[in-house]
């Protein structure tokens, strides 16, 4: 059997090979804007079939690149493929015509071929040419025909027919009887053109003489090579039974539903027979040579003839079923007669349309273009007519619509652009309907993800921040934390957060703060001060890791807040040469002398930099008091004989902080009868010189400032000296002693003021100036003040001889407490004062000369009728 096979399958194939040979390679036909090319039945796998790359205008090294292939439904035999190396269209697997087309006439096979980048769609044609691989076969081998001996000449008796699954040529040709004396074969034609043999009685049958008749047909159809198939025949003669039955007509039509319930009577038949008896009874049957498929879907009542309906129709499959039905009577050596039936199936919309996703090309970037191919769709309908007619649509609200590119296939394209962040993904309902009715649709889902694109800059969670940081803060502490978000995704998402270059008094900004680059927390990289620096502000950046990459700025304005971490300094009196301060007050002094004032600053501010006086040791607490707020010290009675010559007062000074710091120094008061001329502690006090600043600015600032003081000195010496030369010749009438810079002894001081004064300006290096008045007549010896400049005085208006008002207790003596030449000595490490809070007027002079770089504003503490004051000071 297995050679016999092989055999079988040499000779096939030498028969396509010569079927190729004489009908030559095939070559395309245009059909309807399509490409149509003929390739035989049973070739072998990787046959020629044809040349795609070169017919279609293709580059064929870019096939396998733009994914160029055949698109068939899901399920469907691939019997053609496409070589992508050189564009040609083979045989992938066998091709059985009679398989494929079950129905005869053209076979075709529908190629719909797809190219990507850009998409193309091409329809390919391939008939399916039939060749001659199937013989002529009878149902039966042996067919038993009885004819009556009172058979007349001429009696026609069908054959049953060969079945030759071939089509055209390669189906049954014709028949062939072998010779014998009684029966002539003649060969009829149908109106499919299918044959069909009846035997022609030629000679009076004789049962008595011959009761049987044996016969060879032969069927043979036109293929190259011939093939054939044989049957035998077996006549029986029979006792007459002369009379056979009729059909009212030999050929019937009847039009069906396809959606008939089984059990639908058809068509009723009818024939008759004039005898009688059985032998006028009649019997209906298929006839021998009725396909399987009508004898599957059709059923014959024998006594009733009636053509009833017994499987489900299908007019996709078949539109039109022939019945031959045959009716023979029950009489001896009856005969059959035949009548075809045609049934006609009328198509019934009972197919839904079929939605095929042919391409998709998913995700999608959210900036793409509008008309961006998203899938390529195709859509069919079995049915026929308006039943096949199908319209495609998709649903409402969504950036995409539907192209029609050929008939029943579709493009799905972006209308508009798309934005992730609305929305991320989209499902497009996409509905086929047809144009039967009632109309059948059907809804396919597709799935469109939006692919993200960086487009969205991140944004802070606030417009800008205000960070509040305790002084002294520990190094390395979390100050605050700042948050952004990119409504974008993954690495677009992504956000690092970093500080902008920049300086902070002069230093980077990173010497002060950092920030954690993935959380946003932002840490104090030093203790900060408030009295060096009460706020500033940095520049965080935000930026995603999409590309390009995206970013946002925010400013963090970071305010240091003030700590009780500096005491109250001491700024006069201060004690000399490491003792205490010692000051003189006259045993005259009555209630309300005023002795000096105790003056002190604090760097810091608010409440922490506001500051009372406190009187905490005294050797008589009767004697002295204390002004809590201005540290006014004033006599409270007058000096009795039994009052000590020298009193200890210890004086408090605090702040207002939490917990409170303080100061205190000691005052060791002398009670003499008469005032010497020299400078109380009280009264003269020098600050050292700042440290140089660190910025050059300031430093140009003190170059400039210390030029144009030591210009104004120079300015106010010369005046002065030409004013002593001018008193000096006034004196000498009188007198008086040459000096200048003295004043005569026995000279008085007029109510109104000062007439005369000799000034000896002594400018150190700085802009400090030493100026020495000696006021004649009676009363104490002259007194030493300062002349300073502060650098922040734009200018200096000094004012000589300031007339005063009636003196108040202690206060005729102006001054009485200062000594000449002595410069009260600061510590450098006092920070500067707090001007947040201002002490009383009593307090400026003193507060002013501890600010200025080199010297202070005024001489003493004291009132005195003679003040030299800068207006920079006073304001």
């Amino acid at each position: 059997m297995g050679a016999r096979a092989g055999a079988g399958r040499g000779q096939l194939f030498l028969r396509s090979l010569l079927f190729l040979l004489l009908a030559g390679p095939p070559a395309p036909r245009p059909a309807g804007g399509q490409l149509r090319y003929a390739v035989p039945e049973e070739l072998e796998h990787g046959a020629f079939v044809a040349n795609l790359g070169e017919d279609l205008g293709l580059d064929v090294s870019s096939l396998s690149a733009r994914r160029f292939r055949i698109v068939s439904r899901a399920g469907a035999r691939q019997h053609l493929e496409v070589n992508l190396e050189n564009g040609i269209l083979f045989v992938n697997e066998r091709i059985d015509r009679e398989e494929v087309c079950e129905a005869g006439g053209t076979c075709l096979l529908h190629l719909q071929l797809l190219i990507e980048s850009p998409l193309e769609l091409y329809r390919v044609e391939v008939e399916v040419l039939d060749i001659n691989d199937h013989a002529p076969t009878f149902p039966w081998q042996e067919y038993v025909l009885e004819v009556a001996e009172s058979a007349v000449l001429g009696a026609r008796f069908p054959l049953e027919s060969a079945q030759d699954p071939d089509v055209g040529t390669n189906s049954v040709h014709t028949y062939r009887l072998s010779s014998n004396g009684f029966f002539s074969l003649e060969v009829q034609t149908r109106s499919d053109a299918s044959k069909f043999a009846e035997l022609v009685l030629e000679r009076a049958l004789d049962r008595e003489q011959q009761r049987v008749h044996r016969l060879l047909l032969t069927a043979l159809d036109g293929g190259v090579p011939e093939r054939s198939g044989t049957a035998h025949i077996l006549v029986t003669v029979l006792d007459a039974n002369d009379n056979v039955p009729a059909f009212d007509q030999p050929s019937y039509g009847v039009s069906l539903p396809e959606d008939a319930p089984a059990g639908t009577l058809v068509i009723q038949l009818n024939a008759t027979d004039p005898d009688e008896g059985t032998n006028g009874e009649i019997e209906y049957s298929f006839s021998g040579h009725a396909p399987p498929r009508v004898r599957e879907l059709f059923h014959v009542e024998p006594r009733s003839g009636q053509v009833l309906l017994k499987g489900p129709l299908d007019y996709e499959r078949a539109s039109v079923h022939e019945l031959y039905v045959q009716a023979k009577d029950r009489g001896p050596s009856a005969v059959a007669v035949h009548c075809r039936v045609l049934v006609h199936l009328l198509d019934v919309n009972d197919n839904a349309p079929e939605v095929t996703l042919t391409s998709v090309s998913t995700p999608v970037l959210e900036d793409a273009p509008p008309g961006t191919v998203i899938a390529v769709i195709s859509v069919l309908d079995r049915d026929s007519g308006d039943n096949g007619r199908v319209s495609c649509e998709v649903g409402p609200d969504v950036p995409f619509e539907l192209r029609s590119s050929f008939r029943n296939y579709y493009t799905l394209v972006t209308t508009q652009a798309l934005d992730r962040e609305v929305v991320p993904e989209y499902n497009v309902s996409i509905t086929a309907r047809d144009m039967g009715s009632p109309a059948l649709l059907t809804r396919s889902t597709l799935t469109v993800p939006v692919s993200d694109v960086n487009d969205n800059a991140p944004r802070f969670l606030q417009p800008s921040y205000s960070v509040y940081v305790m002084e002294n803060n520990a190094p390395g502490a979390s100050i605050c934390s700042v948050s952004a978000l990119d409504p974008d995704c993954q690495q677009n998402a992504y956000l690092s957060y970093s500080i902008a270059d920049g300086h902070i008094h002069g230093m980077p900004v990173g010497t002060y703060v950092s920030i954690n680059s993935d959380s946003g927390h932002m840490y104090a990289l030093r203790s900060l001060d408030y009295e060096q620096i009460r706020n500033f502000q940095i520049q965080v950046q935000a930026q995603d890791a999409g590309f390009p990459p995206l970013s946002a700025n925010v400013t963090v304005h970071i305010f240091v807040l003030d700590q009780n971490d500096n005491a109250p300094v001491i700024v006069s009196p201060l004690p000399r040469n490491g003792s205490v301060a010692t000051e003189l007050v006259p045993r005259s002094a009555g209630p309300g002398y005023l002795v000096g004032t105790v003056s002190a600053v604090d760097a810091d501010a608010g409440l922490n930099s506001r500051l009372s006086y406190q009187l905490l040791q005294a050797t008589d607490f009767t004697l002295f008091s204390l002004a809590p707020d201005t540290g006014e010290l004033r006599t409270l009675r007058s000096f009795l004989e039994q009052d000590a010559t020298r009193q200890r007062l210890v004086v408090q000074v605090r702040d207002g902080g939490q917990p409170a710091l303080s100061a205190t120094v000691s005052l060791l008061l002398s009670v003499v009868e008469t005032m010497p001329q020299t400078l109380s502690d009280f009264s003269e006090f020098s600050l050292p010189p700042e440290t140089s600043s660190s910025s050059p600015l300031t430093l140009y600032l003190l170059v400039s400032l210390g030029s144009i003081s030591f210009t104004f000195l120079l300015a106010i010496l010369i005046l002065t000296a030409i004013r002593c030369h001018g008193e000096r010749h006034s004196r000498q009438s009188d007198g008086c002693s040459p000096p200048c810079c003295h004043c005569c002894p026995g000279s008085r001081l007029s109510p109104d003021g000062l007439k005369t004064s000799n000034l000896t300006a002594q400018p150190p290096a700085g802009t400090t100036a030493t100026t020495r008045l000696d006021v004649p007549g009676g009363g104490p010896p002259g007194y030493c003040y300062k002349v300073c400049l502060g650098p922040e005085s734009a200018q200096s208006d000094f004012m000589f001889l300031k007339p005063c008002s009636p003196p108040r207790n202690n206060e005729k003596d102006p001054g009485k407490w200062s000594q000449a030449g002595q410069h009260l000595q600061v510590s450098k490490q006092i920070k500067q004062p707090n001007t947040d809070w201002l002490p009383p007027s009593t307090q400026r002079p003193a507060l002013k000369r501890y600010q200025s770089q080199h010297c202070g504003t005024r001489g003493s503490g004291w009132k005195g009728d003679v003040e030299v004051v800068s207006n920079a000071a006073l304001n």
